[in-house]
């Protein structure tokens, strides 16, 4: 599929880079409008679970993010005056047309929980942005229809989650640029913004609708032991790009610009929540600009760094660093979408439309609510062309990405940043140590209680990364799961598999670093988390995630306390734990897989990370290295009897496509076998993960990949024999 001219080979540094890389992603859509222009249908014959002409109507709203922004920079620099109209155009006819009931492209009037409802807030927005081309200068007739159609999202029931923004949105659109009385509509957005701001779970984030609470998850369990049933549709926790980018932080910093007048007790406590949210935000992307992949609707691409627009455009004063600046945002902002641009050579159709997917066309990661036209959402990250050429935001020079200290909660210098934060209301560690030369987070309290594809692999993996990012099922089979990131439990003969799922509050605390050649002590973060992979708790399982420190860098650490509970009904335990999915494409395109490297690790002396190639696994460990990096991973079990525990560590090739960055890997996995229960009531798995990006600084630091890779991680707990003096290793309570 071919790349996008104006967005593949644009350099997207200014405001005519974002101008012409705004008209490249709305010019393609002019041949799919509808005679009336008020729908476009992409020439693709896949379905969403609403109908037909709600799909549509997505192809027509989506792209208004873009179509006003544009129209609204005329105000200040009319540069582009004839092509901006001329483009806009359609969008213009189509809202008079889609809005009107005696129209055959009428968009049909909003039901309960109908999609239309979430077009209703892109449709609100066009008219704050462009209030004159899309309300004002129409005729009076069209004015009045276009009030009654948004008026009909009022007294409708809809999802308890961030829809509620798009009739906020809807009233503040019909008070502020239709002058209907704000008494009118005063109660319903009063309701909704107290259930928006009842998300809140602290420090600027919100979750994603209602944050299951430790009462309610024991209320949840005493209804299904009544039942006999653990499907019950309920409460979740996840605070994803929902929670920021997608719409909540992003409706919240433009209901602050919008609404400052009509609200200013509200606008300035989403001012305060932005720069909370800020100062933890900007960790979910790397110094090139690549957000981590995480939560649902990641086909909606660069719109993960559609906070940094919003901010930008609602110039909220006082944020704090790395975000302190207008050149700070727009850092992040523009090196968030030249990673997309420089990575976009398969998301566009030959006629230059955006495909479903992440990197490619890919079907296994789309939700059931994503339509040909759902991917335009991902335009809400450049409603920065607003801001005139003339703006402070296009003047400033970017700065650069924030600087890294070496050491976990200690900061050397007052321009550094720690390497590794715990972010609480998330329940996640972020970690981007700068001698690891790895971003990523680790996350073990999330999960989504309702019905949606994917659910365990886009929410509830240990880590998430953005260089090596997740893996999505396509089948029931251990392959076809992709555990990279997961620890998978088989009772029947490796028949089916069980991952986490609904789990405990997570707990924080922290470890000690004890290091032999330091002065003195690190403390190191980690979180608990406590799940069951089968409702019946016949296992449970206590997983503790340890991220990066100075003395393993590369490496992050799991472990998982495996309580039997009635182990003499178990015929077997089949336990698959994996490491990050990474190319296993090689370089050379004459070669048609990766090389199997000797079993001697000394065939790991001379290969350098990125350039490297091969395939290495013994009886302890498994190492990928392919163009994308390395991915490996150490495992080992024991029991409190001393039975006997089989493990094996390979390379497992999941199917293709379920990556949503490259369409066939390899997983590194640590695979234990048990057999013998007689008197058996703990397993303890204590896992290592290893993994490097490729990068110009990869190989620096002075350390070979064979020293890094041979030099994993020492775990000790408190209570165990003493320590001797001279030894490095990672200290436990408990």
């Amino acid at each position: 599929m071919p790349p996008l001219p104006g967005f593949s080979d644009n350099p997207l540094k200014d405001w005519d880079d974002i101008i012409r890389a705004a008209i490249a992603f709305t010019k393609p859509l002019h041949q799919h409008f509808s005679p009336g222009a008020a729908v476009v249908r992409l020439p693709s014959s896949t379905g969403a679970h609403f109908d037909e002409g709600a799909a549509r109507l997505e192809g027509f709203a989506r792209p208004l993010w873009v179509i006003s922004a544009l129209l609204h920079s005329l105000q200040s620099d009319p540069v582009h005056t004839d092509a901006i109209r001329s483009l806009a155009q359609p969008w213009i006819d189509g809202i008079c047309t889609g809005t009107n009931p005696d129209h055959p492209e009428y968009w049909g009037s909003i039901h309960n929980g109908d999609q239309r409802m979430v077009e209703a807030e892109v449709i609100a927005c066009a008219l704050l942005f462009a209030p004159n081309e899309f309300f004002h200068l129409l005729d009076e007739t069209a004015r009045a229809n276009i009030v009654s159609w948004l008026r009909g999202m009022n007294g409708k029931d809809m999802p308890l989650n961030n829809w509620r923004w798009f009739r906020i949105f809807s009233n503040l659109a019909l008070v502020l640029v239709a002058n209907v009385p704000h008494a009118e509509v005063r109660e319903e957005m009063e309701r909704d913004l107290a259930i928006v701001d009842s998300f809140y779970i602290g420090q600027g984030w919100s979750g994603d609708g209602p944050w299951l609470t430790a009462e309610q998850e024991a209320e949840e369990e005493r209804e299904s032991v009544k039942s006999r049933r653990h499907d019950k549709i309920g409460c979740g926790r996840q605070a994803d790009y929902y929670s920021g980018s997608f719409a909540i932080q992003f409706s919240q910093l433009l209901y602050s610009k919008f609404a400052a007048d009509l609200d200013p007790k509200r606008t300035e406590i989403y001012r305060q929540r932005a720069r909370e949210y800020g100062s933890s935000f900007w960790r979910y992307f790397d110094a090139n600009g690549a957000a981590i992949p995480f939560g649902r609707s990641l086909t909606y691409r660069f719109a993960c760094g559609g906070f940094f627009a919003a901010l930008a455009v609602a110039q909220v004063p006082d944020m704090p660093a790395p975000l302190s600046s207008m050149g700070a945002v727009k850092g992040f902002l523009l090196r968030h979408l030249r990673w997309w641009a420089n990575h976009s050579d398969d998301i566009f159709y030959p006629d230059g439309t955006m495909n479903i997917g992440y990197l490619y066309p890919n079907m296994y990661m789309a939700e059931d609510y994503n339509s040909p036209q759902s991917v335009y959402w991902s335009l809400k990250s450049m409603i920065v062309i607003c801001l005139g050429k003339g703006h402070e935001f296009w003047s400033s020079q970017e700065a650069p990405y924030p600087k890294f200290s070496s050491v976990n909660l200690e900061i050397t210098k007052p321009d550094y940043v720690a390497p590794v934060e715990v972010v609480s209301p998330p329940t996640q560690i972020l970690c981007n140590h700068p001698q690891g030369h790895h971003h990523f987070l680790l996350s073990p309290g999330q999960f989504v209680a309702w019905p949606m594809k994917a659910t365990q692999a886009k929410y509830c993996k240990f880590a998430y990364s953005s260089a090596f990012s997740f893996s999505v099922p396509t089948g029931p089979l251990i392959q076809q799961i992709a555990p990279d990131s997961m620890l998978a439990l088989s009772r029947d003969g490796a028949s089916t598999w069980a991952v986490k799922w609904k789990c405990s509050p997570v707990q924080f605390s922290t470890a000690t670093l004890q290091s032999a050649s330091a002065s003195q002590a690190e403390t190191v973060p980690l979180a608990r988390v406590q799940w069951r992979p089968w409702a019946d708790g016949q296992v449970n399982v206590t997983t503790t995630l340890i991220p990066p420190n100075r003395r393993w860098p590369d490496w992050h650490v799991r472990i998982h306390r495996i309580r039997l509970c009635r182990p003499r009904t178990l015929d077997s335990l089949h336990l698959v734990e994996g490491g990050f999915a990474i190319s296993r494409v090689p370089a050379n395109s004459s070669e048609r897989v990766l090389p199997l490297l000797s079993d001697d690790e000394s065939s790991l002396f001379n290969i350098q990370i990125g350039n490297g190639e091969g395939v290495y696994s013994s009886a302890t460990s498994a190492l990928i290295l392919s163009k994308a990096g390395v991915s490996g991973i150490r495992g080992i079990a024991s029991q409190d009897t001393g039975a006997a525990i089989t493990t094996v560590h390979e390379a497992m090739k999941p199917d293709s496509n379920t990556n949503l960055t490259s369409q066939r890997t390899f997983i590194p996995v640590t695979t234990h076998e048990i057999f013998d229960f007689d008197s058996m009531s703990e397993v303890e798995l204590v896992t290592s993960v290893f993994a490097v990006a490729a990068s110009n600084d990869a190989n620096v630091g002075g350390r070979t990949l064979r020293e890094r890779w041979l030099d994993f991680p020492k775990i000790h707990r408190r209570q165990s024999a003493l320590l001797e003096n001279n030894e490095d290793v990672i200290i436990l309570d408990g």
